[in-house]
């Protein structure tokens, strides 16, 4: 089966697209697929990772221009107009295809009924609900309140939509993990910090300062920094200040870090996931404005704190959050029992069987 997956990582978008895309291709590459990944040229893009790791890449040419601080605005993440796109797109892939899967806030209904001249079905990933869609399955692994009419109105009646965390995008090795993590004891002895591979407004320092006045005792603190980070330097000076973190650079997954760890503070979105397949409790930052519905909600049904959004919490209000959920033990196993759960780690498994079985 020959699969191309359009989707892009870049310093505005951050990388967590790519990322559940590769972990996707990796699971229909273990089943005999062909995959290629067709990825634009942009600044904090994680193609080289791709190739190292065997992958195919169509590259797209870099945007002439497109520098912008609108963090939701989704076309300047596209870098050209779509109907660009959709024909680079098309003279990317040379042969027709038997699915192509699109993951990009900007792309919709008119690109993906441009591209089906070479894709015989198309497969989108997407999780704000915002735009009409031309495919033949959609994946939205957002927690929500009502998955059954999220999408009404948006894909034609033929769509098979797969809603929800039981299909979110994890590596196997959470599985693994999660077989041997042994229920949370309420206690905080390690604490697991990270805000996506960008991060531009630096919540991990912010963080940081916010632990470094905590009287947390001999606790170990976790961070790893994103491959695209911008504020790595100011991160490592404050760290030095905390004798008792220690820095990570990119993984392959993050897994061992998460079993290991007690508390979690991060943003929303895929991460999200991998901390609830380990039953890992969090207090979590939105740094996106399309991660406050998933947010909001997965809160009002006490699976995760939130904090708030990434513009408006402050170092102190993370501080007195922190030491609120050290000094609630039954809080923290209530939270580990509920993620642990909600998400089984499974999710690329059913994926996976999905596109085989509509093929």
């Amino acid at each position: 089966m020959n699969i191309a997956i359009r989707v892009d990582a870049s310093r505005m978008s951050g990388t967590g697209h790519l990322v559940r895309c590769r972990t996707l291709a990796r699971a229909l590459q273990a089943q005999g697929a062909h995959i290629q990944f067709v990825c634009r040229e942009h600044p904090g893009n994680l193609i080289s990772e791709l190739k190292e790791e065997g992958f195919p890449v169509s590259i797209l040419p870099k945007p002439e221009s497109g520098a912008s601080t609108a963090k939701e605005d989704y076309k300047i993440w596209l870098g050209v107009p779509p109907e660009q796109d959709a024909e680079e797109t098309i003279q990317a892939l040379n042969a027709p295809v038997d699915w192509l899967i699109v993951d990009h806030y900007a792309l919709g209904v008119e690109w993906e009924a441009k591209c089906r001249a070479r894709a015989r079905r198309i497969f989108v990933i997407d999780d704000i609900a915002n735009r009409k869609h031309d495919c033949d399955v959609l994946l939205d692994q957002n927690y929500t309140q009502n998955p059954e009419e999220r999408y009404n109105g948006l894909v034609p009646p033929s769509t098979q939509c797969l809603i929800g965390p039981s299909y979110a995008l994890l590596s196997p090795e959470y599985i693994a993990y999660r077989k041997h993590r042994k229920p949370h004891t309420g206690s905080v002895d390690r604490i697991f910090i990270f805000f996506g591979g960008s991060d531009p407004d630096n919540l991990t320092g912010r963080t940081l300062n916010a632990l470094k006045d905590a009287d947390l005792g001999p606790m170990q603190i976790d961070v790893v920094i994103g491959a695209s980070a911008p504020n790595k330097d100011a991160i490592e000076a404050t760290a030095k200040q905390l004798p008792s973190v220690i820095l990570y650079k990119p993984r392959r997954h993050l897994a061992d870090l998460i079993s290991e760890a007690d508390l979690a503070i991060g943003a929303g979105g895929t991460t999200t996931w991998e901390r609830m397949a380990l039953g890992l409790p969090s207090l979590i930052i939105s740094i996106a404005d399309n991660q406050i519905p998933a947010c909001r909600d997965l809160a009002n049904d006490n699976l995760i704190r939130y904090a708030g959004h990434g513009e408006t919490v402050s170092a102190k209000s993370i501080h007195s959050l922190v030491k609120e959920l050290i000094a609630s033990p039954d809080e923290l196993k209530s939270l580990s029992s509920k993620a642990r759960a909600l998400v089984d780690g499974r999710g690329a498994e059913r994926v996976v069987d999905t596109i085989y079985n509509s093929s």
